[in-house]
């Protein structure tokens, strides 16, 4: 009997979904429920045996399509019957409960704070002050076990041969001059969350550290101020050009990331890479901060109005957006310098 995760948050919430997953896999085989964009991310996990594509803004969407995907769930690609003990929803709306109903799957694990806990039948405790790692690890382990020790729910990525060729292909050009890299990731999806210093941080940081810039290819504008700021030929530009697991593999090979709260923190706490995140609206309180074994959070204390938003919205409550403007370049670098202290 297999266990069955679905998981079709956020890219960040899927890393952080691979503490439950390697749980689970202790216990027997591990199938995934994940969507096109986050695919990827879980190839070669040896946690996963099945990675189930599911297009729920495309494909399949709407009823008809959700009832034909979760009739295929029986079926695995050798055509053999998936027997599956427990449906996992990492995920917590009413459509991933749904999904697992309609699959016939009996047992269904879900948070007790979840819009699809109607449909579970066991709820686990949502500990709100616990990172989330933890709790969706806890899906598995219980709301009694003991706490865990930090490796166990820092999430864990497996990038291969085809990733570890793209980056090289990447840096094949850079001057072999011992300049350690250093990865800087300026975007976010959420106009809030991006600190609008990163160029001036670049500008600081350029002397010392070949500096790598991450992100999607709608962040390649960030990038292209970065280099503006601290010179061309200190900056690579890695936006868009890079799978997210062959940009795990690149944040593996840098000094250190300074990132917002965003999906390469996630990326950086799978590789181990020492990591500073970037709170504005938003607080590692929350449950989303970063797991590297060497890590540091930084933010604007000064302000009653943060956080103000569990994600973070497109524009300020308040119109002055001061948690990021006013969050100095200063501030920061001592941070990171904290951070890199041996």
């Amino acid at each position: 009997m297999s266990s069955l995760v679905i998981q079709t948050s956020y890219l960040g919430d899927v890393v952080l979904t691979t503490p439950l997953l390697a749980e689970l896999a202790s216990r027997g085989p591990v199938d995934v429920v994940v969507t096109p964009a986050a695919a990827g991310l879980l190839a070669n996990h040896p946690a996963v045996r099945d990675l189930l594509v599911f297009d729920k803004r495309g494909a399949d969407d709407g009823m008809a399509g959700l009832w034909r995907f979760a009739r295929g769930l029986r079926k695995r690609p050798d055509g053999t019957t998936r027997e599956i003990a427990a449906a996992y929803l990492a995920q917590g709306s009413m459509r991933s409960a749904s999904l697992a109903l309609f699959a016939g799957i009996r047992e269904r694990v879900g948070f007790d704070s979840s819009a699809g806990r109607v449909l579970y039948t066991r709820r686990s405790r949502y500990r709100g002050s616990r990172h989330h790692a933890e709790r969706l690890w806890r899906l598995a382990a219980g709301d009694e076990a003991p706490d865990p020790p930090p490796e166990v729910i820092r999430p864990r990525l497996y990038p291969g041969e085809r990733e570890r060729a793209a980056v090289d292909a990447l840096l094949k050009d850079v001057p072999r001059d011992g300049a350690q890299l250093l990865a800087l990731a300026p975007g976010s999806i959420w106009g809030t969350k991006r600190w609008p210093h990163f160029p001036a941080l670049a500008a600081r940081l350029a002397p010392l550290y070949r500096l790598v810039v991450v992100g999607g290819a709608d962040d390649n504008a960030l990038a292209a101020e970065i280099a503006r700021a601290s010179g061309p030929e200190r900056v690579i530009n890695a936006t868009g050009k890079l799978s997210l697991l062959a940009s795990t593999e690149l944040l593996s090979r840098c000094a250190a990331l300074v990132t917002n709260d965003s999906a390469p923190q996630h990326l950086a706490s799978a590789a181990g890479t020492p990591t500073l995140s970037i709170f504005g609206p938003t607080a590692p309180e929350f449950g989303f901060g970063p797991l590297a074994p060497r890590h540091a959070t930084v933010g604007n204390q000064s302000l009653t109005c943060r956080p103000c938003h569990p994600h973070g919205p497109e524009v300020c409550p308040l119109g002055h957006w001061k948690c990021m403007r006013e969050l100095e370049v200063e501030q920061v670098s001592r941070a990171l310098n904290s951070l890199l202290l041996p």
